[in-house]
């Protein structure tokens, strides 16, 4: 550790930190464009310069210089004063005057330290330079000619997204950030680097000219677009939200957010429910609540119990699930099932279906074998978290399933689930490195658990995490990667076939008279038998409500309070931000008002009761925003026969990362990166 002394504040760091991490660690605020605490140094803005006795006269970068012990460093002298102006001068001698039309405004780094830190007045008479703007595709705006060369942008594409399609061409006056041959970014990270511009040189193009920041109510929520659970902030005017962006997190998605999180809200406003629908005839028909919930009732009655069914969704919340669970369940049925894909996922154990390790314990992994997964399609920002790790320390990393570009290096095994068998003998290096190492982790994707021998799948994988050690009382390297965010709240509640009762697959083809689909879309719905009668509870006119014949319009993530359990079997709660439109209502109240009208009154009024009963059902869920971390103690296995496994190729779980749900189905921009960056998976749907 070295000890030094900032403004007189004698302050104590490790050794190896930079001074401007010193001054942050005393409470010293230091300017700075080009310097980010996620990103490499570059050092090349020369904003946050400081004296430092001993050393040269001059200022210094404080971003670039290590501590020393004995150090004693001044930040506000009058030459660092004089410097950071001269430096912010140089700065605005080509910046445009754009800040009343900039979407940057009103949170732009470049205007509040030019308050700050700035001159005046500037000495500058000539004609500012024009730079053309580039097109990065249909997410990202940019105005070049606003760029201050902080690199930012070039880096995070390059180091944490993994894809090195951003440089800087030319030198000095004449230099430019772009692509290197003009073609939209290719990632699905890219809008982070909408954050990460210190400037208005890069903003969101969906949201040009949409909004000012302080017009908008901010809410703290969840996104639930995948499975990893990031936390989002949700800005939002009026009845309209208009903006997602990422909050700081470090043990879920650091500060990082998905494209198809950030962009697809324009989904929620479009295709929308309304109001219930009815089918008579053959059309459907507007209707009231008291005639759909009617409608519902009559045919409910006289039905026996194993002819009911109901089938969670994707994107609910655990409250909704567990009120149908319990209305279903009260009219004697076990026919529940959350597993859209019929994924044969094993529900007797919490750690046979949760990624057990930890997002956050990726970092101290040093093995990995990934099955029948894409994390980066899948989840864009788990795959950062790999990649940071791989590049920390060049982790060996096994894939099985389709070999694609992960963002860093895998050693392809095969494409299908037997290529686990060979692993088993330990003959190849991706197996002994396993075997070596002490943290190996294995990664189990829903690829390779939806198909007819996933069971297999499933308990091979983990005996495999067995044998090479990844099962300890103080490691769990045994991981399930899911692309729902319901699905492990689902599991966790116990929606799943009861005694006697019927999974997805038998429910379809007549297996029921009446199904409830709870915000249900993901699976073929011309499988539901002609004369079952379905009820469509959810947001959206997607699949689901094409085939039902009463549907009762439920509320958005971003519209009601919801309690989400993410891969790792984290609970966190969404936050309501806006109402739901027209005569929508949260889900768990219209399934409340439903049972009281058929004499199957839930015990719960209010939110809080309903969450108290969830505690109750599940102790896991009065764990809000905490994670235990756990070993493995017992090492029964997942029913399956390992010895099942076949020899069919896997396919990919998402064939199209842009389209996966009913929102960004319905989002216009997410139709316009699918034909920009999807076009065969676009050609495929029509």
């Amino acid at each position: 550790m070295a000890k030094l002394t900032i403004d007189g504040i004698e302050v104590e760091v490790p050794n190896g930190s930079s001074v401007l991490q010193a001054c942050e660690a005393a409470g010293v605020e230091i300017p700075r464009f080009c310097y980010h605490e996620r990103l490499s140094i570059a050092g090349n803005c020369r904003m946050c310069l400081v004296e430092i006795e001993k050393t040269p006269p001059k200022p210094i970068s404080s971003c670039t210089y290590p501590v020393a012990d004995g150090m004693v460093v001044h930040t506000d002298s009058p030459m660092v004063r004089n410097g950071r102006r001269g430096v912010m001068e140089f700065l605005l001698i080509n910046h445009p005057l754009d800040c009343p039309i900039c979407d940057q405004g009103g949170e732009c780094d470049l205007q509040d330290q030019a308050m700050g830190y700035g001159m005046d007045h500037s000495r500058y008479a000539e004609n500012k330079r024009a730079v053309k703007d580039k097109d990065l595709g249909p997410l990202v705006k940019t105005v070049m000619t606003r760029c201050i060369h902080c690199t930012r942008c070039i880096r995070f594409i390059t180091e944490i997204a993994g894809v090195p399609e951003l440089g800087a061409t030319n030198r000095g006056e004449h230099m430019e950030v772009g692509t290197y041959v003009e073609k939209a970014l290719g990632s699905e990270l890219s809008g982070n680097i909408i954050d990460l511009c210190p400037v208005g040189a890069l903003t969101s193009k969906p949201y040009a000219f949409v909004a000012r920041p302080w017009e908008l109510s901010k809410v703290d929520s969840v996104d639930v677009l995948d499975a990893v659970g990031t936390n989002i902030r949700v800005d939002a005017r009026g009845p309209e939200v208009l903006r997602i962006l990422p909050r700081l997190n470090e043990d879920v998605n650091e500060e990082w957010l998905g494209d198809k999180s950030r962009f697809a809200l324009d989904g929620l406003k479009r295709r929308r429910l309304d109001r219930p629908w009815m089918r008579r005839d053959g059309k459907l028909h507007e209707a009231s609540w008291s005639e759909a919930f009617t409608a519902v009732a009559e045919k409910l009655r006289g039905l026996s119990g194993e002819r009911i069914g109901a089938v969670a969704g994707d994107l609910c919340d655990a409250e909704s699930m567990l009120a149908l669970k319990e209305l279903i369940t009260s009219l004697g049925s076990t026919n529940l099932d959350c597993r859209q894909d019929g994924a044969r996922l094993d529900a007797t154990r919490r750690d046979f279906y949760c990624f057990n390790s930890s997002i956050a314990g990726i970092e101290e992994a040093d093995a990995l074998l990934i099955v029948g997964s894409n994390p980066r399609t899948e989840a864009p920002v788990l795959n950062a978290r790999i990649r940071k790790r791989w590049l920390a320390s060049d982790m060996p990393i096994g894939l099985i399933g389709d070999e694609t570009d992960l963002t860093y290096a895998t050693q392809h095994i095969g494409n299908a689930p037997s290529a686990l068998t060979a692993l088993r003998d330990g003959s190849s290096d991706i197996a002994r490195q396993l075997r070596d190492a002490k943290c190996p982790m294995i990664i189990v994707g829903q690829a390779a658990l939806a198909r007819p021998d996933g069971a297999a799948v499933l308990a091979a994988c983990w005996r495999l995490a067995a044998e090479i050690g990844a099962l300890t009382p103080t490691w769990h390297g045994f991981n399930v990667l899911h692309t729902a965010a319901a699905r492990v709240g689902a599991l966790d509640l116990g929606f799943v076939p009861g005694a006697q009762g019927r999974d997805l697959a038998r429910m379809l083809d007549g297996g029921v008279d009446f199904l409830w689909l709870l915000g249900a879309d993901e699976f073929d719905t011309a499988r539901v038998g002609r004369e079952t009668f379905v009820v469509y509870q959810g947001h959206h006119g997607d699949r689901g409500a094409h085939r039902a014949d009463v549907i009762l319009p439920g509320a958005a993530y971003t519209e009601k309070h919801g309690t989400y359990v993410n891969t790792e079997g984290r609970v966190q709660r969404g936050a309501l931000a806006i109402y739901p439109p027209g005569e929508a209502r949260e889900d768990w109240t219209i399934i409340r008002a439903f049972s009281e009208m058929i004499g199957k009154t839930l015990p719960y009024n209010t939110l809080d009761a309903l969450r108290e009963h969830m505690t109750e059902v599940n102790p896991v869920f009065s764990r809000v925003e905490f994670l235990p971390r756990f070993g493995c103690s017992d090492l029964t296995a997942p029913a399956g026969d390992p010895a099942a496994l076949s020899d069919a190729p896997l396919t990919p779980a998402i064939a199209n990362y842009y389209q996966t749900d009913p929102i960004s189905r319905a989002s216009p921009t997410m139709a316009a990166c699918t034909s920009t960056f999807a076009p065969a998976a676009l050609a495929a749907a029509e």
